[in-house]
């Protein structure tokens, strides 16, 4: 049984964050700030689920996916996959701090993936799929940190969060074909297994703050 599981884990590894078809590979451009907007930047696995939990929540106007933490400028999708770039998938949540608080938005990071894996969520292995928070300021840093406390001293995981808490410094967006991917793909194997699960677990802890209330059972 272990070696079919094992082989099963392999199999949707591989088709994982993977699209089945090299689509538009142009980096998506940034959208601009809002006045009275602010932004947030959060990697905690696959980025397809990361961006279509986080849209779900009211006071979101647009997530987009691509990569923070790294070193590297512009990196590409394949680059990041090597594990040599330092980048995360990560996604920048663009937000009205009227409708929805950072802390908020920290209760829907830590509640959308498994922040005490680390370097890996689920099938998804590699530090590109690691855990972290960034932040702007030191309310951030401090906001962070102490929802790590709540998280740990709550027991809702087993094992401690390993949630890096870095400081923000740039975000690259994906390429085009990753944008939207879960909308856009509801039928995909792991968007279905994997993904779907992720964003279930975010919307049951975010309940009453939701978009569509209520309305949404599957993608």
């Amino acid at each position: 049984m272990k070696i079919i599981q094992g082989i099963l884990l392999s199999v949707l590894f591989l088709v994982g964050c993977t699209p089945a078809q090299t689509q538009d590979t142009t980096p998506v451009k940034l959208p601009a700030l809002k006045p009275g907007e602010a932004v947030a930047t959060f990697a905690g696995g696959c980025f397809w689920a990361q961006e279509e939990g986080f849209d779900q929540l009211r006071g979101v106007r647009e997530v987009i996916s691509g990569y923070a933490g790294g070193h590297v400028k512009n990196p590409t999708y394949k680059q990041v996959g090597t594990d040599e770039t330092g980048h995360a998938e990560s996604v920048q949540v663009y937000y009205d701090p009227k409708v929805i608080s950072y802390n908020e938005l920290l209760e829907a990071f830590f509640a959308g993936h498994d922040p005490t894996t680390l370097n890996r969520q689920g099938p998804d292995v590699g530090r590109d799929y690691r855990s972290v928070a960034f932040y702007r300021t030191p309310e951030e840093k401090r906001a962070i940190e102490a929802a790590i406390q709540r998280t740990n001293a709550s027991g809702h995981y087993k094992n401690p969060v390993v949630t890096e808490v870095l400081l923000f410094r740039a975000f690259y967006p994906a390429e085009t074909y990753h944008q939207n991917y879960c909308k856009l793909h509801p039928n995909q194997p792991y968007i279905r297994s994997v993904s779907m699960p992720k964003i279930e677990k975010l919307r049951k802890a975010m309940k009453g703050k939701l978009k569509n209330e209520g309305q949404y059972t599957t993608l």
